[in-house]
């Protein structure tokens, strides 16, 4: 096992234990958030699995799941939003660790393996990850109209 493996191990870890935490347990608004709060999780380890590995498809995988994420995250949103209206979800604490730590696997993903169409493709992918995430918790606690319904 190498460093890159045992911080995906630390990483998935701690950020599933939370995560199935908040699945199992609350009201329906605890449950979106861990939801995203999965995405948020699963797609670093999937970055750090790929440089401990040397498998650049699981890059792609987490690509993917970077883009789909919060699109799955906002139309639970959507379609819940006669139960998440009662008590909206306020998760920015939670929300703004999770895409520092993105931030910290990408920035050192981006250091290991240096200039090229990898480093692009990490870069994209973090992007798409942290704003991803940011837009689908705003849209949990209410502030885009339209996405609660009514």
């Amino acid at each position: 096992m190498n460093g890159w493996n045992l911080a995906a191990a630390v990483l998935l870890g701690a950020g599933g234990t939370a995560a199935l935490w908040g699945i199992t347990t609350g009201p329906p608004a605890r449950r979106v958030i861990a939801q995203n709060m999965t995405t948020s999780v699963v797609c670093p380890v999937l970055l750090l699995l790929s440089q401990g590995y040397g498998r650049p498809a699981y890059v792609d995988l987490a690509l993917l799941l970077a883009l789909l994420g919060p699109v799955g995250t906002l139309v639970f949103a959507r379609l819940l939003s006669g139960d998440l209206a009662d008590g909206r979800p306020g998760a920015w604490g939670l929300t703004w660790t999770a895409a520092g730590a993105g931030a910290v696997v990408v920035t050192a993903l981006c250091v290991a393996v240096g200039p090229g169409r990898a480093l692009v493709k990490l870069l994209v992918t973090g992007a798409l990850l942290i704003g991803g995430n940011v837009i689908a918790s705003r849209a949990l606690a209410g502030g885009f109209r339209g996405v609660r319904g009514g």
